[in-house]
């Protein structure tokens, strides 16, 4: 599991309240990047809330993890990504990063369509999961 930003004066991982103190916890070109993230998310998750889990960012169904995002020097990531569609396989793979994490290069357009993609057929799954 990565590693969330520190807090310099107990050289250890910072704890955070909200996904917004989180997001202001880092630096502002990564804040823009991942606020956009954000967004596009909850534009494909309907309803969906936020909570801090394992230290970063997740969108929740009905209070359940859906979708974790965590911004760093140089990407963003998110996982875990979806499984079992062909179309979104391949336009996720120039980012995949393991099994089922993405990272997406901050010095490259942000593939927006593809984080909703992968918020629209988690939260569907998840929904599944839930009947």
């Amino acid at each position: 599991m990565p590693t969330t930003p520190t807090d310099p004066q107990a050289k250890r991982p910072a704890k955070f309240e909200s996904v917004d103190d989180y997001i202001a916890s880092l630096p502002t070109d990564v804040q823009a990047v991942l606020q956009e993230v954000r967004r596009a998310l909850h534009d494909a998750v309907a309803g969906a809330g936020e909570k801090i889990s394992y230290g970063i960012p997740a969108l929740t169904v009905e209070g359940r993890p859906v979708v974790y995002f965590a911004g760093w020097k140089k990407h963003v990531s998110l996982y875990p990504l979806p499984e079992g569609d062909p179309e979104f396989d391949e336009a996720v793979a120039p980012y995949r990063s393991g099994a089922s994490t993405a990272k997406f290069p901050l010095s490259r357009p942000m593939p927006l369509d593809v984080v909703r993609r992968a918020g629209s057929l988690l939260a569907n799954k998840r929904g599944a999961e839930a009947s």
